[in-house]
């Protein structure tokens, strides 16, 4: 069964950082897209960042030049480094991967359960 558990959440200060970490177990037979949402206005999800397997980033504008997602496909985890941070950057961040198992032969989309990221003032 594939899990993604993600740790590292938690409070830091107006400009301070934090690191997000996200760890793939299961059967795997490949991984695809990795990213990191976050929720946003109306409990929407929303990408902060996303990393192909061969390493191309994107980022949402609010986090360009301070947010850095990276990934390592031998240890199944992806990271998003949150630098600079503010009090819009308060919220629950998910990580997801797309993901082919041998109990699911398609890539499909898996979740972790959520992490809470608070920037105090």
């Amino acid at each position: 069964q594939v899990q993604l558990v993600e740790s590292g959440g938690g409070t830091a200060q107006h400009g301070g950082s934090l690191r997000l970490s996200c760890e793939i177990s299961g059967d795997i037979v490949s991984l695809d897209d990795m990213a990191w949402y976050r929720t946003g206005p109306e409990n929407a999800r929303e990408l902060v960042a996303s990393i192909t397997p061969a390493g191309t980033t994107t980022y949402m504008d609010a986090v360009k030049g301070r947010f850095t997602i990276s990934r390592d496909n031998a240890k199944k985890t992806v990271s998003l480094q949150m630098n600079n941070l503010n009090s819009e950057d308060t919220t629950v961040y998910y990580c997801s991967a797309r993901i082919r198992s041998r109990e699911s032969p398609d890539f499909r989309t898996y979740w972790g359960q959520g992490t809470q990221v608070i920037v105090s003032p």
